[in-house]
This record gives C-alpha cells, sequence and structure tokens, in this order.
C-alpha cells in the first residue's frame, strides 16, 4: 500500500484549544495584568523602541506592508548563433 491514510488528518492536541481552555488562560493571566501595564508604561517613560511600536501597532493597527516588485526584462540562455 501507499501509505497515503497515514498523511495528516487529527492527531492528538492538534488544532485550536477549546473556548473553555482559553477563558481558564485568560483568567490564569489575569491577575499580571497590573504588572504589564505597568511595565508597558516604565518602558513608554523611557521611551524603548519596541514598546511605542507595540503601542502603537494595537492603537492604530499595524501598518501596510509595501512589496516593490520590478520586472527585469527576460533575457534567452542560449545565443541565437
Amino acid at each position: 500500500m501507499d501509505k497515503r491514510k497515514e498523511n495528516g488528518g487529527k492527531r492528538t492536541g492538534a488544532g485550536r484549544k477549546s473556548k473553555s481552555e482559553e477563558q481558564a488562560l485568560v483568567e490564569k493571566l489575569n491577575i499580571y495584568s497590573e504588572k504589564a501595564f505597568t511595565a508597558l508604561d516604565n518602558a513608554l517613560v523611557a521611551e524603548h523602541s519596541w514598546a511605542l511600536r507595540l503601542w502603537f501597532e494595537y492603537m492604530y493597527g499595524k501598518p501596510k506592508e509595501k512589496v516593490e516588485i520590478t520586472k527585469i526584462k527576460e533575457q534567452p540562455l542560449f545565443g541565437d548563433d
């Protein structure tokens, strides 16, 4: 056999966590909210670039990434000799 049945599919522990698991994690991390905001505030006051970037991205959204594509004229691999 070609064993295609063994490629991919449902695996134990794969996929997104259930809503209840996510909520439990949020509740566990909630006790650190005040410390996290204090740390971010201190970093903003100290003008750390990562803190400024994080704040702006959450407040105003990440800027669109621009990709410049230049088309190069194709040249033959072999000469027409």
